[in-house]
């Protein structure tokens, strides 16, 4: 290779499937401690992250999507057990989790929106 572009990959998930990318909690704590990098995520029961590409149905022309199949919508906040879905080889921040292991969705609201 040449230095040049790096290789571009799309992950199209099969079945009842989604590609989600896990978001790193923070590294304080409510009370504003600092937690050592990682001590957060080793306690952590479950896993959250953004639903970035859901399988899909054949589309019916060649520019279009098929339908969504999965169940869950692309961009949706989701918790699932830490541990479950397959690691992306080449970005550990990327799963494949199946979607009988997506335990929540979540909706996310702004402090002052909150009655």
């Amino acid at each position: 290779m040449d230095g040049g572009d790096p290789l571009r990959r799309h992950v199209k998930p099969l079945g009842l499937r989604v590609l989600v990318r896990i978001e790193k909690s923070e590294d304080r704590t409510t009370g504003g401690l600092f937690l050592p990098a990682g001590a957060k995520d080793a306690i952590a029961e479950a896993d959250y992250g953004e639903v970035i590409e859901v399988a899909r149905a054949e589309a019916d022309d060649e520019e279009g999507f098929g339908a969504n199949v999965s169940g869950i919508p692309e961009g949706a906040k989701v918790l699932f057990p830490k541990g479950k879905g397959l690691t992306v080889p080449w970005d550990d921040q990327l799963r494949v989790v199946n979607v009988e292991h997506i335990s929540a969705i979540v909706d996310e609201i702004e402090s002052d929106d909150v009655h």
